[in-house]
């Protein structure tokens, strides 16, 4: 649904809500429409404005301001690749990758990303099932957790790691406490930050979370090489 209209999950819902409420839709009509949105995935925002060069400028973005208000958590941003694992009585039973919209897709308004399935026999899907496979979930919660593959031969491995794995955001993200919420704070911090996941090796960025479940990100790289004081 949400992938085919510009209109974001959260738009989405409310608007079927408010069919129910006048009877255009039943409230299973409702339910199945709300299962459906689960396969798609919202932009994590950035917490600042970006200029003409895609970098970020001195300006937080509306949506973020409990951020800055002290609010929520910060954990470290893994450089990997986007997958979500279902596990079902500790056994994994689907590995779904991400996929974004196209130049095509973007210019009709769809900006969110969504899952699909990955291929046991596509040579694209070898490296994300061999992190899956590698990664141990026997101890998880049944349901479906969004996570990031990371290894050897995935994203350039900027960890340095020496094997394939998985780790979810929803529980296993490492915790980086006291990070600083301002533009030239978060600048400096994250230049020398070290990962916490794999010490040695710099972190790419922060994401904040909050108790309610909305999350922003800060990466290094959003920052340009020299910011005016």
């Amino acid at each position: 649904m949400a992938v085919e209209a510009d209109v974001s999950v959260a738009e989405l819902i409310r608007a079927l809500a408010g069919g129910l409420s006048v009877g255009a839709i039943t409230p299973e009509e409702l339910i199945g429409h709300v299962v459906k949105g689960k396969t798609v995935m919202e932009k994590i925002p950035t917490l600042f404005e970006r200029d003409e060069r895609f970098h970020v400028v001195d300006r937080p973005r509306a949506e973020c301001a409990w951020v800055f208000d002290g609010a929520g958590v910060g954990t470290e941003k893994l450089d990997g690749t986007n997958v979500r694992l279902t596990v079902r009585a500790g056994q994994l039973v689907r590995v779904e990758k991400r996929r974004n919209p196209s130049k095509a897709q973007k210019q009709q308004g769809i900006v969110d990303g969504w899952y699909v399935d990955t291929d046991s026999g596509s040579a694209e899907d070898k490296w994300i099932l061999a992190a899956a496979g590698n990664t141990d979930v026997s101890g998880w919660p049944d349901g479906e957790h969004p996570s990031e593959a990371l290894g050897p031969r995935i994203q350039g491995n900027p960890l340095g790691l020496e094997d394939h794995r998985c780790v979810p955001f929803d529980f296993q993200a490492p915790a980086v406490p006291e990070v600083p919420r301002s533009y030239h704070e978060l600048r400096d911090f994250l230049a020398t930050l070290d990962s916490r996941f794999s010490p040695g090796h710099v972190a790419e960025g922060i994401v904040f979370h909050h108790p309610d479940g909305r999350r922003a990100k800060i990466k290094r790289k959003d920052f340009p090489r020299s910011v005016p004081a």
